[in-house]
């Protein structure tokens, strides 16, 4: 009881002043969305959207509606609102060491799904990821960082022996298994991914090229939406 009126209180808290929310942006919008403000930013062409003052007023005034959920590391080399030229209230940001995901992960991601009505959920993991070389490494890990090395773990195993860097090859099965975790995450998440409410995808973003790869979506249906966002 305690904990449903904790979840209460915060919902309430977020949503207050908040008028009626816009119609959801469909996954596949919202994809191609954010494919077209990482061409812009690869070809260092950024617009700097909604960071106006007007923005930041009307925003305040009117509520958040942000149309994907973006599960990044905390890495201060990839803010997703700048690798994706977006602006203030554009994505629902959660990020922590290494993209891994626990259960104030998941309800973060429930709360912007239910409550905000997003409709696109991307792990973004990146190469050269500090926390996925130092599990890779491996050795004793101090503190709350075993928990990090911990969730990361399974990636390690499941490259072992692959060929190729293992560091990069752990980055992409990290992000790939935590995008498979919350689409299975029970009660809220799996139910809205089964009935297409929501679509949760793995991305790598390559610190050299400034590019953002999306993993596993069909290479035509990728270079249609980019097409159709760019024009």
């Amino acid at each position: 009881m305690r904990a449903l009126f904790s979840l209460f209180v915060f919902a309430a808290v977020l949503c207050a002043g908040g008028h009626d929310a816009p119609a959801a942006m469909a996954p596949e919008q919202a994809l191609a969305r954010l494919r077209a403000g990482n061409t812009r930013f690869v070809k260092h062409k950024e617009k700097h959207p909604d960071i106006s003052f007007d923005r930041r007023r009307s925003i305040s005034r009117d509520g958040q509606h942000p149309y994907a959920v973006i599960l990044g590391c905390s890495d201060s080399r990839v803010p997703p609102e700048l690798i994706f030229d977006e602006g203030l209230g554009d994505l629902f940001v959660i990020r922590d060491a290494g993209n891994v995901v626990d259960d104030e992960v998941l309800g973060s991601i429930e709360y912007a799904v239910e409550h905000l009505g997003v409709r696109l959920v991307v792990v973004l993991g990146h190469e050269k990821c500090g926390a996925v070389s130092a599990a890779v490494a491996g050795g004793e890990a101090h503190g709350h960082i075993k928990s990090v090395m911990k969730a990361i773990q399974p990636a390690v195993d499941e490259t072992a022996g692959m060929p190729g860097d293992h560091v990069h090859n752990c980055v992409l099965a990290n992000a790939r298994r935590v995008a498979r975790l919350i689409r299975e995450s029970e009660p809220i998440l799996k139910p809205a991914v089964d009935r297409k409410q929501i679509q949760v995808v793995a991305a790598d973003y390559d610190l050299e090229t400034f590019m953002v790869e999306f993993l596993d979506l069909p290479a035509a249906a990728g270079k249609n939406a980019l097409q159709s966002a760019l024009k």
